[in-house]
């Protein structure tokens, strides 16, 4: 069977490359463009065995060099996103609007079988956030370009590679007390990588062609239950103190001065609104794709690196499983 050809944007993060894994496995044909193929190249071409998968630099808005990879193209997949601003024209309005316009124009003229393009889920209630106005009209323009497209709202996606689990295990890690915003209420459904990854490739494989499909967990934990659940699985006891709103957004304002901010003012008004399903369109269920992965069960798998004795407290290493024969 000949290889499909599917042109990937943000191929390098932990979506990316679960989903260049699983496509080439399955016999298809990658090529993953990125910004910089000096820094990311050794990331991406160990994801998949030589001969599926090609490796091209290119700037997000070079349109000519794009269109020669369009031609090539059956798929095109967009997981490029930003969860706050930069300089150098890192902003929302660039990376979730202009671009997937572009994308998705691109996808209509060359005549690609699917465009897929990966949003998130809670933007609808959003409305007093940047990142939540610019992801709408994202996806306005791209059912607008190419009504065929699909585009994949998922709620918090985590891995051993993601920036969320690892990011506040470090932080519940260090610090004697952590702040609760919104007295942490929100709630969320939080997705497995390769749950999410598994659903992108039934649309592709399957030819799906819902417009928008929410994609959620097999359970909705709040804000606080998800900070309990590290420290248990970390073997911490922390206090989670809830913060006023004017101090949470004065301890933002600060955060923002840094290169990578932990929390920006924006981030926080996103905070307010629940991140689950909203009945309103096809979920990931609907279509046959049920997430499977359990949120303890999958964290506990790499928790490990922030527990007390690092590998040697997992159950492997425990007393009590170990059979020590003597002469």
């Amino acid at each position: 069977m000949k290889a499909k050809n599917c042109l990937i944007f943000g191929g390098s993060g932990q979506i990316g490359r679960n989903l260049i894994r699983k496509l080439t496995k399955n016999n298809y044909r990658v090529t993953v463009v990125t910004r910089n193929i000096h820094q990311k190249s050794y990331i991406i071409k160990t994801q998949a065995n030589a001969g599926y998968i090609d490796i091209v630099e290119s700037n997000i808005f070079e349109e000519q060099k794009l269109r020669n990879l369009f031609e090539k193209a059956e798929v095109c997949i967009n997981l490029i996103g930003i969860l706050f601003e930069s300089k150098k024209g890192n902003t929302f309005k660039n990376i979730h609007s202009v671009f997937p316009s572009l994308l998705s124009k691109l996808s209509k003229e060359y005549k690609l079988k699917h465009f897929i393009h990966l949003s998130a889920l809670g933007i609808n209630e959003a409305i007093d956030s940047a990142y939540a106005k610019s992801k709408l009209e994202g996806e306005g323009k791209i059912l607008k370009n190419f009504p065929l497209a699909t585009i994949i709202r998922p709620s918090i996606v985590y891995s051993v590679d993601d920036n969320f689990t690892t990011n506040f295990m470090t932080l519940l890690n260090r610090l004697p007390i952590f702040p609760l915003y919104y007295e942490g209420k929100t709630k969320f459904a939080p997705i497995h990588c390769s749950d999410l990854t598994d659903v992108i490739f039934n649309v592709i494989s399957n030819n799906v062609n819902s417009k928008i499909i929410e994609c959620v967990g097999p359970e909705t934990i709040s804000f606080k239950e998800i900070l309990e659940k590290l420290l248990n699985l970390i073997g911490k006891k922390r206090l989670l103190i809830p913060m006023p709103l004017s101090i949470a957004q004065i301890t933002a304002r600060f955060f923002e001065i840094m290169p990578k901010p932990l929390l920006t003012r924006d981030q926080l008004k996103l905070l307010k609104y629940d991140n689950v399903l909203t009945g309103k369109y096809k979920s990931n269920s609907d279509i046959g794709v049920p997430s499977l992965r359990y949120f303890d069960e999958e964290v506990k798998k790499y928790c490990y690196m922030w527990r007390e004795g690092g590998q040697f407290s997992t159950e492997k290493y425990n007393s009590d499983n170990i059979d020590i024969k003597t002469s």
